[in-house]
């Protein structure tokens, strides 16, 4: 298996997993609309020749705060295709993907997804830090990862997405 940067022959490759890992076009439709914003990070799990698995970073913002010396990233979605799903891949996507966030400047990483998993790449409750989400969700499932220590020094409070994942049917 082979972690890449997303190229542009892969856009339906990438569709293609996102709707049949989630058995729904949501997050397909999300990552399409997603992809031409600025400082968006899009990875690719591939197996012989073949797009088996896929993770979006995108920019959050903060609710009065000031983050423009400090770019935070949202994960999500990340996708595997059923058939190589528990084989490491998702995790892998995740690694290299936090890695590829430190390496092109962003100073944390927010997820909303199952504390026990994300727990074992340092994802903290983002409540620890002063931050919640700007979506109802369950207790300990908006989390948050520092990659650069002092980056969330001056954030806090309401933790805003881009407005695609609001207007994405």
């Amino acid at each position: 298996m082979m972690i890449r940067a997303e190229h542009l022959a892969d856009l339906e490759s990438v569709y293609q997993v996102n709707a049949i890992a989630f058995g729904r076009e949501h997050e397909a439709k999300l990552v399409a609309r997603l992809r031409g914003l600025l400082h968006t990070l899009s990875l690719v799990a591939v197996v012989r020749d073949a797009i088996v698995g896929h993770i979006f970073f995108s920019p959050v913002t903060f609710e009065d705060v000031d983050t423009q010396n400090s770019m935070v990233l949202g994960l999500g979605p990340v996708a595997v295709l059923p058939d190589h799903q528990h084989q490491g891949i998702g995790t892998q996507l995740i690694r290299q993907g936090i890695e590829q966030c430190r390496q092109i400047g962003s100073g944390a990483v927010v997820v909303l997804g199952d504390p026990r998993f994300y727990a074992r790449f340092g994802f903290i409750p983002a409540e620890e830090r002063a931050l919640r989400c700007e979506y109802t969700v369950p207790e300990g499932a908006f989390r948050v990862l520092e990659l650069k220590p002092g980056a969330l020094e001056n954030c806090w409070g309401l933790v805003r997405y881009c407005p695609e994942f609001a207007d994405c049917e």
